[in-house]
């Protein structure tokens, strides 16, 4: 398992692991908003970030992006949720910063649930223009 910072030639990997994992773990929203940020992310979101791959032994499963210090995506591949990928890109994240923010659906409660397991806490309710779904803001800080 190797973590490093991505690869330009890696874009469209990480914008399908990225649409794969919204429309699944995001099933209240319908599946024609993601298809509509899909050039955005590939062309304006994914550039601007700091965004680090972790591999299997065959190709790229998963990957964190950061502007300063917000996480704005950590998507796993679905074959490869729940074998400790994801755990392992925040971790390495956590290494290099005291605190983190995030925003996620607060419908989202896989996602929730994870957040909260790997010390971050709610900060504040928010509501998402875009999709006027809920979200909640989310910060962890180094102890």
């Amino acid at each position: 398992m190797n973590i490093r910072r991505s690869k330009e030639t890696e874009l469209n990997r990480l914008v399908d692991i990225w649409y794969e994992g919204s429309i699944i773990a995001h099933d209240f929203i319908e599946n024609d908003y993601w298809e509509s940020q899909r050039n955005e992310m590939r062309e304006k979101y994914l550039p601007m970030a700091e965004t680090y791959v972790i591999s299997d032994e065959k190709e790229v499963v998963g990957f964190i992006s950061m502007v300063d210090n917000y996480l704005a995506a950590l998507f796993i591949h679905v074959n490869h949720q729940g074998e400790g990928y994801g755990q392992r890109l925040l971790n390495y994240i956590k290494k290099q910063k005291n605190i983190i923010q995030l925003k996620v659906y607060e419908k989202n409660s896989q996602a929730v649930n994870f957040y909260l397991k790997n010390g971050f806490a709610i900060k504040e309710k928010l509501l998402d223009e875009r999709t006027t779904e809920g979200e909640l803001l989310m910060r962890w800080e180094r102890v």
